[in-house]
């Protein structure tokens, strides 16, 4: 709190008038982000478009702040309003879409792990996978590194995100029609 203010030009005693303690500053935070992410494709778009929307977004939310993606990924939803609302519109395309209640948190979840080691992948160097020296002992890793075709654009974290997505959202889809069409889980 002390550095926080500083950085502000306040007295730390002067947060303190705005908020109770450093918790309450992250959730501050963590909903000030969130509203950014765009929940706007669903109810309107097709499920597996309204996940791509709102993954592109959260991702390129978090890419801005990714030294904060360790404090959100595990900071607790109660007191987020904007926070819940996002999972509220959230889970609401998913059940729309005839996701099974109990497989909508999971999948939520599994897709924001995607999203959040992503972000990190934004700011990686281009060269992070080159085996320099060491090329001859492990030459199929080499030769892939080498094989990859990367966008033309040059942003190979964008070119992994959009394979990965699309592998989970019609992975999860997968899942969600095999959880319907099981007799356990019928009717």
């Amino acid at each position: 709190m002390s550095a926080l203010a500083k950085r502000l030009g306040v007295a730390p005693s002067a947060l303190y008038n705005h908020v109770k303690s450093k918790h309450d500053v992250l959730l501050l935070l963590q909903d000030h982000l969130m509203n950014r992410v765009d929940v706007s494709g669903f109810g309107t778009l097709p499920w597996p478009e309204a996940v791509r929307n709102w993954a592109w977004s959260y991702r390129d939310v978090f890419t801005q702040h990714s030294p904060l993606i360790p404090v959100i990924a595990v900071l607790p939803v109660t007191g987020a309003p904007r926070t819940l609302q996002m999972y509220e519109e959230l889970t609401r395309g998913f059940l729309d879409a005839g996701w099974p209640e109990p497989l909508v948190v999971p999948a939520i979840v599994a897709l924001e792990s995607f999203i959040f080691g992503s972000a990190f992948d934004v700011a990686a160097p281009e060269d992070i996978f080159e085996t320099g020296e060491l090329a001859d002992s492990s030459p199929h890793f080499t030769s892939a590194v080498r094989a990859r075709q990367l966008p033309a654009d040059g942003a190979p974290a964008d070119a992994a995100f959009r394979l990965g997505l699309d592998g989970l959202i019609s992975g999860l889809d997968a899942q969600r029609r095999e959880w319907a069409d099981a007799p356990s889980n019928a009717g």
